[in-house]
């Protein structure tokens, strides 16, 4: 018999840039503020202009110090800068100040929770190389029209030139591309709980390289190494590896070479295309920067940094599930953003129960909040009224379609729901007098329906219970009025 077929597997790779947020650069007090006029943010040592001597910025050591800790990295006591010689058009110095053999922090893991279509929910560590501090680069724009040659000319914008990033180099731990969707989306919700970058993908403050290959089997060498460049979303992540893994798999099958090189994601065509072929570490010629010092963090430093880290994501979705119950995808939703869990917290410590609140704060007040571009810590509904509107609604002074009409002004305006409902007598219907004798007028307008259902159709209490409904206003308490028409039913 033929000995079956070894599959293909896929090795990936994540090269995660997160521009850090100081008001000012890393070697300079230009400020890093986005979407002013270009170049409107440069000085002499952003322009590499002869005689000038960067400085690092403290605020960029504590936040990269900070990142490594959150992703467990073992932060070194001593580091260094290095140039990294390679020519950007727009970085005028013509080379980068970066971290090579001795980066700040290395050797740590995040876990992340993947969700695979048709397949169960799991949980994988994913190894992290290393974190280091650089420079980034500004911005081309090119522009003008030529039908043969594209661009005519190309416009510099140096605003964003000697920016803080921290690149969060991944071990080669990734095996598809859901996989390393998830672990980019963890790397920014971890860097978002820190404050230390806001992760907006559609300003460049978190941009993605992936590094893929693949082979045959799980214990056969690493292939062929490609690089995609620069992916500003989740979904495009996922796509590039998902197409780049079938484009290498269809070359090895076909006899074609797989060459090291940079490709690009062309979001319209759904592709990557050829850029240039790949450069090695030798390219680079990578020496100590002769203008930065060392780079030293002492126990006391480090100990103080440690003791100001936050509750990480991963954390949180653990506790939630444990502490209060909820599943994974709830406390998943929950824990996605810092502000929406602090929120939630705030919602159950006011008196909530906790699955009541996810559902709400998940729900309808997740879909205002995006709609509007809003933050919950800027909601006109406080925490402590959700948790007043929820106790309204377990204890039977409102229902939950009384909720749902009440919410729209809450949201918008604030307030207390009990103010609410006193204000437009909204209050359930709990008195048990007056629901029976307003069931005993319902019955009587409606004799045939009555007689049917004695006579066996049972379903026609569903009717009932709308009639009741309407002619309450839905302010009928539903258990109460569930039970006393049943027995008049029945009777």
């Amino acid at each position: 018999m033929p000995e079956p077929e070894i599959a293909w597997e896929a090795v990936i790779g994540l090269e995660t840039h997160v521009q850090l947020a100081t008001k000012s650069k890393i070697f300079t007090e230009a400020s890093t503020a986005f979407g002013d006029a270009p170049n409107t943010h440069i000085d002499p040592i952003v322009c590499g202009l002869p005689g000038t001597l960067p400085v690092l910025n403290e605020k960029v050591l504590e936040y990269a110090v900070k990142a490594a800790l959150a992703l467990n990295l073992k932060v070194a006591k001593n580091s260094k800068f290095d140039r990294k010689q390679y020519f950007y058009p727009d970085l005028p110095k013509n080379y980068q100040i970066s971290q090579f053999d001795e980066p700040i922090a290395e050797d740590g893991w995040i876990e992340v929770e993947v969700a695979e279509k048709g397949k169960e929910t799991y949980l994988k560590k994913i190894g992290i190389e290393r974190l280091h501090m650089e420079e980034d680069a500004g911005k081309l724009v090119h522009a003008g029209s030529d039908r043969l040659a594209g661009s005519t000319h190309s416009l510099v914008d140096y605003n964003r030139a000697g920016v803080a990033l921290a690149e969060i180099v991944s071990k080669p731990d990734l095996r598809t591309g859901r996989e390393a969707a998830e672990y980019a989306s963890e790397i920014r919700r971890i860097m978002r709980y820190l404050g230390v970058s806001d992760g907006n993908m559609q300003e460049g403050s978190l941009r993605c390289d992936v590094n893929i290959s693949v082979r045959r089997g799980s214990d056969a060498p690493f292939g062929t190494k490609v690089e995609i460049k620069n992916m500003n979303s989740f979904s495009a992540i996922q796509k590039a590896c998902e197409y780049e893994i079938q484009r290498q798999i269809n070359a090895y099958e076909t006899g074609e070479k797989v060459c090291q090189e940079t490709r690009l994601w062309d979001e319209s065509k759904q592709l990557t295309k050829s850029m240039r072929s790949k450069e090695g570490s030798s390219d680079y010629r990578y020496f100590p920067d002769p203008d930065l010092g060392p780079i030293k963090v002492s126990q006391d430093l480090l100990n103080s940094w440690v003791s100001e880290l936050p509750e990480l994501p991963a954390q949180k979705r653990h506790r939630y599930a444990k502490e209060f119950g909820l599943s994974a995808y709830d406390a998943r939703v929950l824990t996605d953003e810092y502000l929406m869990a602090v929120y939630f917290e705030e919602v159950v410590a006011a008196g909530a129960d906790a699955k009541g609140a996810s559902n709400w704060i998940t729900g309808d007040i997740a879909a205002y909040v995006n709609i509007n571009r809003l933050n919950y810590d800027s909601l006109p509904f406080l925490p402590k009224y959700l948790a007043e509107m929820i106790q309204m609604i377990n204890t039977g002074k409102i229902s939950g379609k009384i909720a749902k009409e009440i919410l729209p002004e809450l949201l918008a305006k604030g307030g207390s729901p009990q103010a609410i409902v006193d204000k437009r007598g909204l209050g359930m219907i709990s008195d048990t007098k007056l629901l029976t004798t307003i069931i005993d007028e319902l019955l009587k307008t409606h004799p045939k329906e009555v007689d049917a259902y004695r006579s066996g159709k049972k379903k026609l209490q569903g009717f009932f219970v709308g009639q009741l409904m309407k002619k309450t206003e839905g302010k009928a308490d539903p258990k109460l009025a569930n039970k006393i028409l049943v027995e008049k039913l029945n009777s």
